[in-house]
């Protein structure tokens, strides 16, 4: 198993994206219980209501990473949508509609993990070092993505998110639970086992 450390480093979005942005949405927070639903799956990705959401995700995502400085997904359940659409904007840039895990490796790793719905939390949690994920891409399309390291934990993490799991969910145990501010306080004086 191999652990990987990445709190925060998730990027910062480029600031020469080309498109028209809708109003960011606000994001559902830890207890909220949308956050606990198992979204719907999406019948007509043709719909005013699918295509709102998809934007609404893209540009949510683009205004958190904005004013966080982190963040490479969103999940619809996050913006208070129980769909199963999922946004990304790392090696793969764009929704995937009613993604499903189909293969996962037997290597994991580890990794603290942290959510737009407690952005102020992390958690230690395994993920699966490699992923194929079946999905529909915004025309509709049956396609596959394979995944590892980051990307693999990005896709379990929101996929997690339309099954009504949260990383907390998943966490080692409680003692792998941390508030931000801490961890940073605990880091950098070298007394947080890493």
């Amino acid at each position: 198993m191999q652990e990987l450390h990445r709190p925060g480093a998730l990027g910062i979005l480029g600031s020469n994206e080309l498109y028209s942005r809708m109003p960011a949405q606000e994001i559902a927070l830890l207890g909220n219980p949308v956050l606990r639903r198992k979204c719907v799956p999406v019948s007509d990705i043709h719909a005013t209501q699918t295509r709102e959401c998809i934007e609404n995700l893209r540009d949510t995502l683009a205004e958190f990473r904005a004013s966080h400085g982190f963040g490479r997904g969103i999940a619809a359940p996050q913006i208070g949508s129980p769909k199963q659409i999922i946004y990304t904007n790392a090696e793969y840039q764009g929704a995937l509609i009613n993604p499903r895990i189909v293969q996962r490796s037997k290597k994991t790793f580890m990794l603290w993990d942290d959510c737009f719905s407690f952005p102020d939390i992390l958690v230690k949690v395994e993920r699966h070092y490699s992923i194929a994920v079946s999905y529909q891409d915004e025309t509709g399309t049956k396609r596959q993505l394979k995944a590892s390291g980051a990307m693999a934990e990005l896709l379990q993490h929101e996929i997690d998110h339309v099954q009504g799991i949260l990383a907390i969910d998943r966490a080692i145990d409680s003692r792998h639970i941390i508030l931000r501010s801490e961890f940073n306080k605990l880091s950098r004086r070298r007394l947080l086992a890493l």
